[in-house]
């Protein structure tokens, strides 16, 4: 089996690249399923219906999302989608779903959000022992949206083994730590599907300004320089088996 996860999609920029780059993908690559980090895909923040259909259509099998999951309220309207994924540490009570199930030609890949707490503000049960309660049998892809390295790297030991793969998202930049540890394909963060003519996803001389002067500014997502950031992953009877990084650049958007 071959899963394409696609990081963070930011914005119309990051949309249009994905629109463009996948059909060579699946040429290339041929994955069996491909799953999208969406929680900054409507504008740089949350996600529309609109949206969701959009990257569906693209070829999107799953959307996962993150500490954005409620900046539009929209997401109310689709969030029971058994194709988007909010974080499953998000309290009891909490709309949506933190897993879902893929199932295609026999193939079957279970896809969960995990947020993490540290240097996020955002009222969440423990991911550690969260997932620590679930059950996998097969093959499972964690998407780990967390801001701190030790603590994605801490979950990487804490699930190896024990899932498929756990992909690092949310600060947009990518690392160079691919690795495969216990049969469990790991990455720090796989990085921005996005406007790279940008500070990560945002206009940069908004963010200038606001760093220059101190004064507060509606961000905008930028457009320049659009660039596709994945992983693929190769698993075999819920093993990893590969891991390599697939980027697109699209300078002209």
């Amino acid at each position: 089996m071959k899963v394409l996860f696609i990081g963070d999609v930011f914005g119309k920029a990051g949309r249009e690249v994905l629109r463009e780059s996948l059909p060579e993908i699946f040429k290339s690559e041929k994955p069996d399923f491909t799953v999208a980090n969406a929680e900054n895909s409507a504008g740089g923040k949350g996600l529309t219906q609109k949206v969701a259909d959009e990257l569906f259509a693209a070829g999107c099998d799953a959307l996962t999302l993150g500490d954005h999951a409620w900046d539009r309220k929209e997401i109310l309207e689709i969030i029971d989608d058994e194709r988007i994924v909010r974080p499953l540490n998000f309290p009891p009570g909490c709309p949506g779903h933190g897993r879902t199930s893929l199932e295609r030609d026999g193939q079957k890949l279970t896809v969960v959000s995990l947020m993490g707490r540290t240097f996020i503000e955002r009222p969440l049960d423990c991911p550690f022992q969260t997932i620590g309660r679930e059950k996998f049998d097969g093959a499972a892809i964690v998407d780990f949206h967390a801001e701190a390295t030790s603590e994605k790297i801490a979950m990487k030991w804490f699930l190896a083994g024990k899932v498929s793969a756990i992909i690092g998202t949310h600060t947009h930049i990518p690392t160079d730590d691919m690795e495969i540890v216990d049969g469990t394909a790991y990455m720090t963060d796989c990085g921005m599907t996005g406007p790279f003519d940008s500070v990560i996803g945002v206009d940069k001389n908004i963010i200038l300004k606001r760093f220059l002067t101190g004064f507060p500014a509606r961000f905008e997502a930028a457009m320049g320089d659009a660039r596709l950031n994945a992983v693929l992953v190769e698993i075999d009877a819920g093993r990893a088996t590969g891991i390599k990084k697939i980027r697109v650049k699209k300078a002209e958007m």
